[in-house]
């Protein structure tokens, strides 16, 4: 790495390849620092489409564009996969692991942008049987059970088996990722598939919307709420609100409602859209700094985002609890160019900047195609002029110009011939996790241990054996 009169420049690490951490680190690409992003995935995923992924409209790779080929042309950025699973605060270092092999990596000045997770309440055995909306191997999970389960019901109903329990769909959660997967289940099912299949009528299928919330969308307020649980049930979506999850198994799941009923609801594929969880990263440096906990796992941090006691660490996004801030983008995107600045900033001796204050840019959710809800402010939006600002907004974040003319094709394929260009789906993709969690060690122990190092006289000597067996003719025969 390039060095200033012989010495190391400021070392920057950012851990996370999310909005904050690829945002934090193109921040920083004039300044004299030398940056090391740390990141368990290799792609900077645009999480508030996944549900596009998981319903085949768009493909993963328009949404999570590779890290290194973002960041190609930074020249102070350098990129490691690598799970964090240590923060040395005093000794300034970052621990990470990737398939057994374990990487320090140290630092000047540290970006914590680890996002968050997610939370089934305390319930994280209801993982195995409804699958989150937090990365693309959800996604995928889901694009699989959500196909998987009307090519099964077709085989079923062809030998006249009851199909009933394959063609429910539940979404757990009546936020804005709740809704928008809700809408697409009923829209693929009502419309785009309603030809495609003999035994089965896609169109009898039921979509049901939980939530133990007395109303949709409650961060759109009251009004947007009502609205959209209105727009929901036109298009085939049963809301059913004061429901909490209980128990989940393979064939379903049961509610309590609010007299305290149970009852059941015969459903193969669940998609949990219910709560988030930070990083345990944030449990790891309020251990060591003293910093609070909140329930969702956030640290609370100063004014300037830094730990206490630890003015070179920034926490960004999801992870920080401060203002009552909410777990958007755009919290990330602020927070980490915040950080690049302050770092910047001193460097160049520039007197600290005041607190991080949060620009609201407003929230969107689609319910459907040509609707969506919308807040900018006292702002209140519905129908298709929402949905025109959140096509708009949503097609400028997606990352590279490519991706986004492919997303703006597969756009238009979807809402206006009302059909989806990604529509495979595999056994690996539903069972792969599953099949990975019964591993002890998880994927490390499907690769073999790094190999020793070898003397440059062992290999010379394995080479001068393999010209011989050649030369010799021996290969193939018995040499005794």
């Amino acid at each position: 790495m390039a060095t200033r009169t012989g010495e190391q420049r400021h070392r920057v690490v950012v851990i996370g390849s999310g909005f904050g951490g690829l945002f934090g680190t193109k921040a920083l690409r004039r300044s004299d620092v030398d940056v090391t992003m740390v990141a368990k995935t290799t792609h900077h995923l645009f999480q508030p489409l996944l549900y596009q992924v998981a319903t085949g409209i768009l493909s993963e790779g328009e949404i999570a564009p590779p890290t290194r080929e973002v960041l190609a042309k930074q020249k102070n950025a350098t990129v490691l996969l690598g799970d964090v699973t240590g923060i040395d605060l005093e000794a300034r270092t970052v621990t990470s692991h990737v398939l057994g092999r374990q990487l320090e990596t140290p630092y000047d000045s540290l970006i914590v942008a680890a996002g968050a997770g997610q939370s089934y309440f305390g319930n994280d055995q209801f993982s195995e049987f409804a699958p989150g909306m937090k990365s693309i191997d959800d996604a995928l999970e889901l694009r699989g059970r959500i196909f998987g389960a009307f090519e099964l019901a077709e085989v079923m109903a062809a030998r006249g088996q009851d199909v009933d329990h394959l063609l429910t769909f539940v979404v757990v959660g009546a936020g804005p990722t709740g809704v928008e997967m809700a809408g697409q289940i009923a829209e693929l099912a009502h419309k785009t598939l309603k030809r495609d299949f003999r035994a089965i009528n896609t169109r009898k299928a039921r979509v049901i919307l939980v939530d133990a919330a007395p109303q949709v969308l409650p961060p759109f307020g009251a009004k947007l709420g009502a609205w959209t649980q209105k727009k929901l049930a036109g298009i085939g979506v049963e809301v059913q609100l004061g429901a909490m999850v209980v128990a989940v198994d393979e064939r379903g799941l049961e509610v309590q409602d609010k007299d305290g009923t149970r009852r059941r609801i015969e459903a193969v594929t669940k998609v949990w859209a219910a709560g988030v969880q930070a990083s345990p990263l944030g449990k790891t440096l309020a251990e060591q700094t003293g910093a609070a906990l909140d329930r969702a796992g956030r640290i609370s941090v100063n004014p300037d985002l830094t730990l206490p006691g630890h003015p070179e660490v920034f926490v960004v996004g999801d992870m920080v609890s401060l203002d009552n801030l909410p777990g958007v983008a755009q919290v990330a995107i602020q927070g980490a160019r915040y950080a690049a600045r302050e770092i910047d900033g001193r460097l160049r001796g520039k007197a600290p900047q005041a607190g991080f204050k949060y620009f609201d840019k407003g929230s969107m959710a689609t319910i459907s195609r040509f609707s969506a809800v919308a807040t900018v402010g006292k702002l209140r939006l519905s129908g298709f002029i929402a949905w025109l600002m959140w096509l708009a907004v949503h097609l400028f974040y997606i990352t590279g110009f490519k991706n986004q003319v492919t997303a703006l094709l597969h756009w238009a394929v979807t809402f206006i011939g009302n059909d989806r260009s990604e529509r495979t789906a595999t056994e690996q993709q539903i069972f792969a996790r599953a099949a990975l969690k019964r591993l002890k060690g998880g994927a490390a122990e499907l690769v073999s241990a790094p190999s020793p190092v070898r003397s440059r006289e062992e290999l010379e000597a394995q080479a001068l054996e393999e010209s011989r067996l050649t030369d010799a003719g021996a290969r193939g025969r018995s040499e005794a």
